[in-house]
C-alpha cells in the first residue's frame, strides 16, 4: 500500500494521472522543494494536504493565488492516480518518494535537495545502496574497455557487490551482464522506459537479482537530457565508480564523473592504459584514480583494493535532506 504522503508527492510532482493537455504542469523538483520547506517549518507531513482547496494553501501556507489554484488542481485526481498506478502494479512497478523510509538513503545523504522526490523501480528495492560499484562510460569500447567492463561485473557477482549502471548498450550492459551470469546482483539506473525494460530483463527482475529504477516516468522515452540528468544517481548508491571509457569534455560520461570529483560523492577511477581514450587522461589529471588493465589483483578483492586505493581521499559531510 502506497502512503499518504507518498500519495501527495506523487500527485504534486508526477505526470501520472494528467489529462494529455492538464491545465497545470507537475511540479519540478525546484518547485517541489521550496513547498516542501513549507510543510517541515510548519511541522506537516505532506498527506495533510490531501482535501486542502486553494484557499487553505493560501491560508496555511501563505502561497500565491496561482500556485494555490496549482496545488489544488493537481491533487484532485487521486481515482485516476490510483488507476495508473494499477496498471504500473500489474507490470511489476512501483513507486517510492522521499517520504517513504525505505527511498534510498545514500540519495538523501549525498544528494539532499537534489535527490528526486519520485522512483519508479521493478525487482529488488532492497538492492538500492548496498554495498557497491558504479561502472560507466562510452558504448563505443576497444577491446580493453570490454574487457574491463566485463571483468568489473564478474568482480561484483563473485564477490557479492552489487554492480550499478545505467542499463544502456555498451559499458552499462557488458558489466551488468557478466554480474548476472555470476550469480550476482545488479542495478540499473535508466533514463529510457522502466516499462520497456521490464518485459526485457523480466526473468532477472523476478528472481530479486536484478533492480530497475528510474526518476522520470515509466513510460518515458530516451532523451539526452534524462540521460544527463540520471548520471548522478548512478554514482550516489555506489561505494566506488569505475569510468570504463570517456570522451574528453563532452558526453554524459564526462559529465558525471566531473561532477562527482567535484562533489566528492564517491571515489572516481577510471581505466588507464596505453591506448586509453582522452576523456580518461583528462579525468586523470582532475584527480581521478587510476584502474589498470589488466587489473593484477583477484577479483574478490576489488572493492578492498579501491578502498585501499582510495583511503586518503576526502569525503562529503552527511546532512540529509527534506521529504
Amino acid at each position: 500500500m502506497i502512503s499518504l504522503d507518498s500519495q501527495t508527492i506523487i500527485l504534486l510532482c508526477s505526470h501520472l494521472g494528467l489529462s494529455p493537455n492538464p491545465e497545470f504542469t507537475p511540479l519540478t523538483l525546484r518547485e517541489w522543494n521550496p513547498l516542501a520547506r513549507k510543510l517541515q517549518t510548519a511541522k506537516l507531513r505532506p498527506a495533510v494536504l490531501l482535501g486542502w482547496s486553494a484557499a487553505d494553501f493560501q491560508a496555511q501556507l501563505s502561497t500565491s493565488t496561482e500556485e494555490a489554484d496549482r496545488f489544488a488542481t493537481l491533487l484532485e485526481r487521486s481515482s485516476a492516480l490510483a488507476i495508473a498506478l494499477e496498471r504500473l502494479e500489474s507490470l511489476g512497478i512501483k513507486a517510492l518518494t522521499r517520504a517513504d523510509s525505505d527511498y534510498p538513503q545514500r540519495y538523501r545523504e549525498r544528494l539532499k535537495d537534489s535527490a528526486p522526490a519520485i522512483l519508479f523501480y521493478a525487482g529488488e528495492k532492497n538492492l538500492l545502496g548496498q554495498p557497491g560499484i558504479a561502472v560507466v562510460g562510452s558504448r563505443h569500447l576497444d577491446d580493453a574497455g570490454q574487457e574491463c567492463a566485463k571483468f568489473i561485473g564478474n568482480a561484483c557477482g563473485i564477490s557479492g557487490q552489487v554492480l550499478y549502471s545505467g542499463g544502456a548498450k555498451g559499458v552499462d550492459t557488458l558489466s551488468m551482464e557478466a554480474a548476472l551470469e555470476a550469480r550476482g546482483t545488479a542495478v540499473g539506473v535508466l533514463a529510457d522506459s522502466l516499462e520497456k525494460n521490464v518485459r526485457t530483463h523480466n526473468k532477472a527482475l523476478r528472481q530479486g537479482d536484478l533492480c530497475m529504477v528510474t526518476p522520470y516516468s515509466p513510460n518515458a522515452g530516451f532523451s539526452v537530457g534524462a540521460a544527463m540528468g540520471r548520471n548522478r544517481l548512478i554514482y550516489c548508491l555506489a561505494d566506488f565508480a569505475i569510468v570504463v571509457a570517456s570522451d574528453a569534455e563532452t558526453g554524459g560520461t564526462w559529465a558525471g564523473a566531473t561532477e562527482t570529483l567535484k562533489n566528492r560523492w564517491v571515489p572516481v577511477f577510471v581505466l588507464a592504459h596505453a591506448a586509453m581514450p582522452e576523456g580518461n587522461r583528462l579525468l586523470l589529471q582532475k584527480g581521478a584514480l587510476p584502474f589498470d588493465h589488466p587489473f593484477k589483483g583477484s577479483p574478490l578483492k576489488l572493492a578492498e583494493w579501491l578502498e585501499e586505493k582510495s583511503s586518503n581521499q576526502p569525503k562529503t559531510p552527511i546532512q540529509p535532506g527534506l521529504f
